[in-house]
């Protein structure tokens, strides 16, 4: 658990970095091109500011935004300390999903409710998103799979006796 809450703690501040970084390096809704091949841009650092959940959904809805995620949280702590300790690649996901939720949670509390935003897919149009969001998406994603997939909690059924 001690190694989960210190990548927790790395991710959580890779996330704040980057964030500090755009804030600091580019004005509001500048945008400078990062991954291209060619004349055709498939990633650009464009920073934007969400007031909202996933594509500026609920936006403007602060207190639901950062008293939802801190219930999510705990959720999380609970999975962890309940099945984490027999599956580290729950433990991990559950890592990855605390790590991003603290990160856009941080942003909630002290920049007035907004998210720092900087991915901007170029390739197709998609919404600007985080290192943050990234984390939680991949870590939700695990976490679906394992639960499809895992059969080390299911119980075997009991074989009959034989009459």
């Amino acid at each position: 658990m001690i190694l989960a809450v210190a990548a927790m703690a790395l991710l959580v501040g890779v996330d704040q970095l980057i964030k500090y970084l755009v804030v600091r390096d580019f004005a509001l809704g500048e945008s400078r091109r990062f991954l291209h091949f060619g004349d055709t841009e498939l990633m650009n650092l464009t920073y934007v500011r969400n007031n909202g959940a996933a594509f500026s959904s609920m936006s403007g809805q602060r207190a639901i935004l950062i008293g939802l995620p801190v219930i999510l949280l705990g959720v999380c702590v609970w999975a962890m300390w309940k099945y984490g300790r027999n599956s580290p690649f729950l433990k991990w996901n559950l890592t990855l999903v605390m790590a991003g939720g603290i990160g856009n949670l941080i942003d909630r509390i002290f920049r007035g409710g907004d998210v720092v935003d900087y991915l901007d897919i170029r390739l197709f149009h998609f919404a600007v998103f985080n290192f943050a969001d990234c984390c939680i998406c991949i870590g939700v994603f695990l976490i679906l799979l394992y639960m499809l997939f895992d059969k080390s909690g299911k119980e075997s059924p009991k074989e009959q006796p034989h009459a």
